[in-house]
């Protein structure tokens, strides 16, 4: 998992500079954390496990310790990852999804439905959606740019953008 979280932010490169960034599911934080020590703007980490969102608050404070920074530029929010929305309306140009895997195939337009609600408006905004390798989505409106691991009965990071309007 970490070689996958680290080929997704080599893949990133300068994208993750100064961008806020939503990290949903995000259970120890790994996905926002990357991003914020890599010089993401804060974003918010969505979890709704109490122990899950007690490690992110520790990893937060460390991560923020190291940076030499404030942890109160980041929100950890406890709530439903899929019906969340932010309190200011502000939009993200980078998303983090690792939901847990079968939910993924329970329901895989919800996804998606949130993803739209969260990034930014235009072609900018991009989600790094961590799902089973052996799992192939598509949806109207989105195009898979890159996918990273997804070897059988691995993890992969998929890449999807909007589709441009025509």
């Amino acid at each position: 998992m970490d070689r996958l979280r680290q080929s997704v932010f080599s893949s990133l490169g300068p994208r993750a500079v100064g961008v806020r960034f939503v990290d949903l599911f995000a259970g120890s934080g790994s996905y926002g954390l990357e991003a914020w020590s890599r010089g993401a703007e804060c974003g918010t980490f969505v979890e709704q496990g109490r122990e899950a969102l007690d490690c992110l608050r520790v990893n937060l404070a460390a991560v923020a310790k190291s940076l030499q920074v404030d942890a109160a530029a980041c929100v950890v929010t406890k709530a439903d990852a899929l019906t969340w929305a932010p309190a200011d309306g502000a939009r993200a140009g980078l998303v983090f999804a690792d939901p847990p895997y079968a939910m993924i195939q329970a329901q895989p337009g919800r996804f998606f439905e949130q993803f739209d609600r969260l990034l930014v408006a235009g072609g900018d905004g991009l989600v790094v959606f961590e799902m089973p390798g052996e799992l192939q989505l598509s949806q109207p409106g989105w195009e898979l740019i890159k996918r990273l691991g997804g070897g059988p009965r691995e993890a992969s990071a998929c890449f999807y953008r909007r589709v441009a309007a025509a």
